[in-house]
């Protein structure tokens, strides 16, 4: 697209970088001052010595599991928030638990420029089937397609059959969700002669955009973008030219990291996502997602002049996403502990047709008779998701150190 949500997306790179550092050392001291984590934490920093990419490599990344071990220490926010737990208009828990606040402003998670490169504009009817429970899915792209001047309906997953009825009746244009739920609710409009032909164009996240899947959905008529956004950050990049990588969000800096440590790699190679957001409610200085991804060279041809990223290249960790939710090797464990009998698991997450499916492979020493409705049923409860229960002879997993094995091909 030729047209552009406003002048931050085309302004000069060097002024980008120049104006963000700026406000970095601004932030970095409102941070140590109002944060006791946060000065603890930056205790060696210098604010006013942070003005360059390389100088932020002083700085540790904070990553999800130490992040995971403060809030259990210091309930709910680990003390990485500027204010009491009271004072947000939203707080969420996210799988693991992780607990995030909901930050000011009529488009908190950056949302509507994302919005915008995928085609939708003021006035449009967004069909919105994120989630809308625990979680700030549901509410990311929904407060982000408001503040574009949007209307929308909050769908949230589940109840199909009322979704479809929904579309038909609303005749919205736009969808925003996970990347296959559009298709099960476009093969059940087709099953059920409900006209869903009023969605053409798409925002998806939560998943990989699998190359079928958007063929699948271009012959149907419906252009897919994706966008690439974690609960804690909101939306880190997104598409504007299919095919062309991710373009990193404003107000935001990302950079790619060595999985592990704090060290920048050079571009082009792959290593995890570090992003530093200055969100005035939760500011997250150098927060590695786990995400993996590379740096790509150029511009984008959309005129759009910050980095792009690869895409989603997978985990650097074993903490993997399914439907939209990550799955956690401490799940996985947790669940071991329950099933009596249980010497070794191992969650495996594939594709059937164009669905994420998991399956819980257990090696079982005298295993009960009620084993496998007893796994399903603590392996639902744990992830909120259903998957298939294997029994595996003993000594037949996998000795490799993988409790999730991610078998989905990305090509």
């Amino acid at each position: 697209m030729t047209e552009h949500f406003d002048s931050l997306e085309i302004r000069d790179p060097a002024a980008r970088e120049q104006a963000f550092f700026a406000g970095l050392a601004v932030a970095l001291a409102e941070i140590k001052d109002k944060s006791p984590r946060w000065a603890e934490r930056l205790a060696a920093i210098d604010p006013a010595r942070i003005g360059t990419r390389a100088d932020m490599a002083a700085i540790p990344v904070l990553r999800k599991t130490e992040l995971m071990e403060k809030q259990a220490e210091d309930p709910p926010f680990g003390g990485f928030v500027l204010a009491k737990a009271g004072s947000y208009s939203r707080v969420f828990m996210s799988p693991g638990p992780v607990w995030e606040p909901q930050g000011p402003g009529a488009d908190p998670w950056r949302g509507a420029r994302a919005l915008f490169a995928a085609g939708f504009r003021k006035g449009d009817i967004v069909h919105n089937s994120l989630s809308y429970h625990l979680t700030p899915g549901g509410f990311l792209l929904d407060e982000a397609a408001r503040a574009l001047g949007c209307s929308v309906f909050p769908a949230g997953i589940g109840n199909t059959e009322a979704q479809v009825e929904a579309i038909a009746v609303l005749r919205p244009c736009g969808f925003t969700g996970t990347p296959d739920y559009l298709k099960i609710l476009l093969d059940h409009a087709a099953e059920a002669g409900k006209d869903a032909s009023s969605i053409r164009r798409a925002l998806v996240s939560g998943g990989a955009l699998f190359p079928s899947l958007r063929r699948d959905y271009a012959e149907r008529g419906v252009t897919v973008s994706q966008c690439y956004a974690t609960a804690d950050l909101g939306v880190i990049a997104y598409e504007a030219v299919p095919h062309d990588g991710l373009i990193v969000n404003e107000d935001i800096l990302l950079e790619i990291v060595r999985p592990g440590s704090d060290e920048p790699v050079a571009d082009g190679e792959v290593g995890e996502i570090v992003v530093t957001s200055l969100n005035p409610a939760y500011p997250l200085v150098r927060f590695g997602t786990g995400d993996l991804s590379a740096i790509l060279p150029g511009q984008s041809p959309c005129g759009r002049t910050n980095r792009r990223i690869k895409g989603w290249m997978g985990r650097a960790d074993q903490r993997t996403k399914v439907k939209g939710m990550f799955v956690d090797p401490k799940q996985v464990h947790a669940i071991v502990q329950k099933l009596p009998g249980v010497m070794k698991a191992r969650l495996v997450v594939a594709r059937d047709g164009e669905q994420d499916v998991m399956t819980l492979k257990l090696e079982v020493r005298n295993a009960a008779e009620d084993i496998l409705a007893a796994a399903a049923s603590v392996l639902k409860e744990a992830t909120n998701l259903t998957g298939a229960i294997e029994l595996a002879e003993i000594g037949s997993l996998p000795n490799d150190g993988k409790i999730i094995a991610d078998e989905r091909s990305y090509d």
